[in-house]
């Protein structure tokens, strides 16, 4: 299926403009990282306990519980630096502590509290009934656990350039990484800016991420390649735009059929799964948009130096 036919986008010619559009929204994300204190994680790196309570009153008669009024309450026995959210439904509140010296005393308490404080929600339900979902994470394995997805996503960027660097040449291959760096964080930029927690299933979706938008990456630096060969009196400028009007179809249905899937779990997937659908969404535009305004261009501007640089040999010595 071909969406466009015989396109003549110059893509080479607006590069200027993508980058500055980068370059925003990048320091838009860090911006919005500096301003709220750094990256949001969840007790998956920063240890805790998250309890998610079902609050239903068995009297239809009884209203729902509100934010605020679990929040006074967690506030008056010494949670207040817990965080709270309905999860879905406003029956549902999703409490997350940090962690402390005993995760199990301090589920005990929590479900305590609820039980004496909203009795008519909480009090006359067994611990099952109560809790739809408990998960504890210790400090030091929240840390350990930071630290190793950390090293995952270099690892991931290492062994992409060494491939990229075998398969083509170093250029295609700097480029390349440097375009996934840039949809990394624009991507990590995004959950900071909408409030979304750091935890493993996102680092998966980071991962996933570097893979698609090498995938695009590498299918228009091997028709660039070609074209170089095929097309060796015109313009290096002239060579890239010609390969990426040829795969521009192919792209934009690769795209649009994972964008098209991953809408649908953002949308109906459910609380549990939407921060990693997220997470894929703004990968999958990212990613896409990268590989044409980012990695092609930047092989362009490489290559744009390099020749000034045999005109002007001695021009470093002025």
């Amino acid at each position: 299926m071909r969406f466009f036919k015989d396109t003549k986008i110059d893509f080479i010619g607006k590069r200027k403009i993508a980058f500055i559009i980068s370059i925003v929204v990048i320091f838009a994300g860090i911006i919005s990282m500096i301003v709220g204190g750094g990256l949001r994680y969840g007790i998956d790196f920063t240890g805790g306990t998250l309890m998610e309570f079902d609050l239903t009153p068995k009297d239809p008669d009884v209203e729902s519980i509100t934010l605020p009024e679990v929040r006074q309450v967690l506030d008056k026995h010494g949670y207040s630096d817990s965080e709270i959210q309905d999860f879905g439904n406003p029956n549902y509140i999703l409490v997350k502590v940090k962690a402390g010296d005993d995760v199990r005393e301090e589920e005990t308490e929590l479900i305590n509290i609820f039980k004496d404080e909203f009795p008519q929600h909480a009090g006359n339900k067994t611990k099952t009934e109560l809790i739809r979902r408990s998960e504890h994470v210790g400090a030091e394995i929240g840390e350990e656990l930071r630290g190793k997805a950390y090293i995952a996503i270099l690892v991931a960027l290492l062994g992409i350039i060494i491939y990229i660097w075998w398969r083509f040449q170093f250029t295609f291959g700097l480029a390349a990484v440097i375009a996934l760096f840039h949809d990394v964080l624009i991507t990590v930029g995004m959950l900071s800016i909408f409030g979304k927690e750091i935890d493993i299933p996102i680092i998966g979706a980071l991962l996933a991420i570097v893979g698609y938008s090498l995938n695009d990456t590498i299918v228009l630096f091997v028709r660039i390649r070609e074209d170089l060969k095929i097309y060796r009196r015109e313009g290096y400028g002239s060579v890239i735009n010609h390969s990426i009007n040829e795969v521009l179809s192919r792209t934009v249905v690769t795209s649009l059929t994972t964008f098209i899937v991953v809408l649908i779990l953002f949308l109906f997937g459910g609380e549990v799964i939407n921060p990693f659908a997220f997470t894929m969404l703004v990968g999958v535009i990212v990613g896409t948009y990268s590989s044409i305004f980012v990695a092609s261009p930047l092989l362009y501007e490489y290559h744009s130096w390099k020749k000034k640089q045999h005109r002007h040999p001695h021009s470093k010595r002025r």
